[in-house]
């Protein structure tokens, strides 16, 4: 079960503290796009969202790692102006571990900030990269992300059940 469990949850992508990532060795972060970036539906990137990112280029290699097909996520790579793995097949490595070849990356340089505990959670502890859950920016999504939102709310009960995670009690390290 820890397998899903996050080491840091945080209530949004503007709640982490970057400085402290970067003190601890890491140089890349790796963003989910829709449900973290933006809604499922958004087309439109907000200007504070475009300044995070901005700000954060500065500090770090920014790289949107998304499911989503590249043509979704072509106007985000251009908007940011940021690398994008589209199709990443989240939870599955071989994505994960191409960025960290691609890169000369080591597992603790990486982070992955994403809202889902099966796709980015899963994935990147596969991995032993940091990660980061955020809460979802909305609660309208596609068809297949609700069948796994199901799947999802199952996990979190066993989670809780272990005492290992609860939902909407935000932290910095894990519990």
């Amino acid at each position: 079960m820890e397998k899903y469990v996050p080491d840091m949850y945080r209530k949004n992508i503007y709640s982490i503290d970057y400085d402290k990532l970067q003190e601890q060795g890491v140089k890349c972060l790796l963003f989910d796009l829709d449900n973290t970036l933006i809604s499922y539906s958004g087309k439109e990137v907000e200007e504070n969202v475009k300044a995070l990112i901005e700000n954060l280029k500065a500090k770090f290699n920014v790289i949107i790692f998304s499911n989503s097909p590249k043509i979704r996520l072509n106007n985000f790579k251009n908007e940011f102006d940021v690398e994008c793995v589209a199709c990443a097949r989240k939870p599955f490595r071989k994505n994960f571990d191409r960025v960290l070849s691609k890169y000369k990356y080591s597992e603790n340089e990486v982070a992955i900030i994403g809202d889902q505990l099966y796709t980015d959670i899963l994935g990147g502890n596969r991995v032993g990269i940091m990660t980061i859950l955020v809460s979802p920016i909305t609660d309208v999504y596609p068809f297949w992300t609700r069948v796994g939102r199901i799947n999802e709310k199952r996990i979190v009960n066993k989670l809780k059940k272990h005492g290992l995670f609860f939902e909407g009690r935000y932290y910095e390290e894990k519990m």
